[in-house]
């Protein structure tokens, strides 16, 4: 009994046993050497180095092993070493490109389109740059021959034109070709008819705070008096709006008190002599009556200053209120007070046309 049990203990035992047995055969005098197993295994082995341990030196996984470093060049005996980053490596790719391409011809790249050597812009360009619609829809004023240049009907497609002194008009109306910008701004009562105020007073400037481009006022509003005031870019339709040459009109409603005589009118139409001389109005009617209250509209196209003002006060009437409401064809409508609006093209063209521009 007890040499079966043995037996199947033996057997187990000598199981167990095999993997000892056999590393002491392979470890013996007579066996191979046995390889080391990983957790034996030296993976520094610089110079000088022994299989107990580095000496000096760093060890691979530095030169390039698992934890990174600089590898080292596999063509040992041809003399050329890989760099070390690749910045490098750039630099070196860069320098055989030089030398590669150095003393060739530029290439010269071939015009697209025919005309690309003529100078100027194309016109449909310039008119959607200037805001009448895509080029598409530009191409299509031209097809329509309402676009002219220089007084003449354009009626072929891809015309240049100089922007800086090309007149062009569509429907007769100039084009502002340049940067230009157009607004017209319902001035409050108290607000300063100027850019700057050193008083530091609520004016003008301060509705266009957020401009890249320095615009300027057309004429001039009394603190007291609403309505519109036109500010632009474009200095000389400023200058010949309000030059007395052209004779733009401008339209006021004026608050007074009655009664009026029906001869007032053709009084203020005559002439009022003032201080400066006499001031002539072109236009005079009643707009609406409350009692004493009356509404009157007074058109003129002088632009002396406070000059509705002085003409109704010298006839003896004070105005209690007065509102422009239209400079030449850009009239007031429903903008609230204080609202800025862009002028539009066809707006523009008018104020335009209104000057011989």
């Amino acid at each position: 009994m007890r040499s079966s049990g043995s037996g199947k203990s033996g057997g187990r035992g000598n199981y167990r046993g095999a993997g000892n047995n056999r590393d002491q055969k392979q470890g013996g005098q007579g066996g191979r050497p046995r390889k080391p197993r990983p957790e034996e295994r030296r993976y520094d082995v610089g110079p000088g180095a022994t299989q107990d341990g580095p000496k000096s030196g760093r060890g691979g996984s530095a030169r390039g092993g698992a934890k990174g470093g600089p590898k080292q060049s596999r063509q040992g005996g041809r003399g050329r070493t890989a760099p070390g980053s690749s910045r490098e490596y750039e630099a070196r790719a860069e320098e055989r490109n030089r030398e590669r391409y150095a003393g060739k011809k530029e290439v010269k790249v071939p015009k697209t389109f025919p005309g690309a050597e003529q100078e100027g812009e194309r016109l449909q360009k310039v008119l959607a740059r200037a805001g009448y619609g895509s080029r598409r829809a530009c191409e299509e004023l031209i097809e329509q021959a309402r676009v002219e240049v220089n007084g003449e009907i354009v009626l072929e497609q891809g015309k240049r034109v100089d922007p800086e002194k090309d007149e062009v008009k569509v429907d007769g109306l100039t084009v502002a070709t340049q940067s230009y910008q157009f607004f017209s701004l319902n001035k409050p009562a108290g607000v300063v008819s100027t850019m700057e105020d050193p008083e530091g007073r609520q004016c003008l400037g301060d509705y266009v705070t957020n401009r890249e481009t320095r615009l300027f006022h057309v004429g001039r509003l009394d603190t007291e008096t609403e309505g519109v005031i036109l500010l632009t870019n474009h200095g000389e339709l400023a200058h010949r709006l309000t030059h007395p040459k052209y004779g733009v009109k401008k339209t006021y409603l004026a608050a007074i008190v009655g009664p009026i005589p029906r001869d007032l009118g053709k009084r203020l139409k005559d002439g009022i002599q003032l201080e400066d001389g006499y001031a002539r109005a072109d236009h005079f009617r009643v707009v609406e009556q409350t009692g004493k209250n009356y509404l009157v509209e007074v058109t003129l196209h002088e632009g002396r200053k406070h000059i509705v003002r002085r003409m109704l006060a010298e006839a003896g009437f004070p105005v209690e209120k007065l509102v422009r409401t239209s400079f030449g064809p850009i009239t007031l409508g429903d903008q609230k007070s204080g609202w800025l609006r862009r002028l539009s093209n066809t707006e523009v063209g008018m104020l335009m046309q209104e000057v011989d521009l």
